[in-house]
């Protein structure tokens, strides 16, 4: 299963519209979270929220995530052990007030277990990446261990 998310605050309709198109062709369920965006999918299961407990069940389930450049996605992600393609936001498509998005992107492509789809034309060949990687996990230290886990508790309002 693939899910898809893009966050509660903004919808991205294009990425939501390009993984509808490509829904048909995966092979495998696809969920999409879709946020407050208009476009209404017809080859892939979709709500506009998923609750916290359900997110988790499903991030356990998923064999990749696709989702826009948001960090406590990206760290959900690393958390679940998940393999994440990622598709930034531009301010100049009216999808957000900046372009930080651009800029986690370029701060995180390449590392192990991330993909970046720079636009929806890229995202089939990058959805065939992210489901190929078998072994992606980088070895961190317990401390970078321990920081990971805080953050991610503090960015997804868990206890400490």
């Amino acid at each position: 299963m693939i899910i898809v998310t893009v966050g509660m605050q903004l919808g991205f309709d294009r990425l939501i519209a390009a993984m509808d198109a490509l829904a048909p062709s995966l092979g495998m369920p696809v969920i999409a979270q879709t946020g407050k965006g208009s476009y209404q999918p017809r080859n892939m299961e979709a709500r506009v929220k998923i609750a916290p407990a359900e997110f988790e069940a499903l991030m356990g389930e998923a064999r990749l995530v696709v989702a826009h450049a948001g960090i406590g996605t990206v760290l959900t992600a690393a958390r679940c052990a998940k393999p994440i393609l990622l598709m930034p936001r531009r301010a100049d498509l009216g999808e957000h007030r900046n372009d930080h998005q651009l800029a986690t992107v370029g701060k995180l492509a390449g590392r192990p277990g991330i993909l970046v789809a720079a636009d929806e034309s890229e995202l089939e060949p990058r959805i065939a990446e992210g489901l190929a990687l078998t072994d992606w996990s980088a070895t961190r230290s317990p401390t970078a261990q321990q920081l990971h886990a805080a953050l991610a508790a503090f960015i997804e309002n868990r206890p400490l």
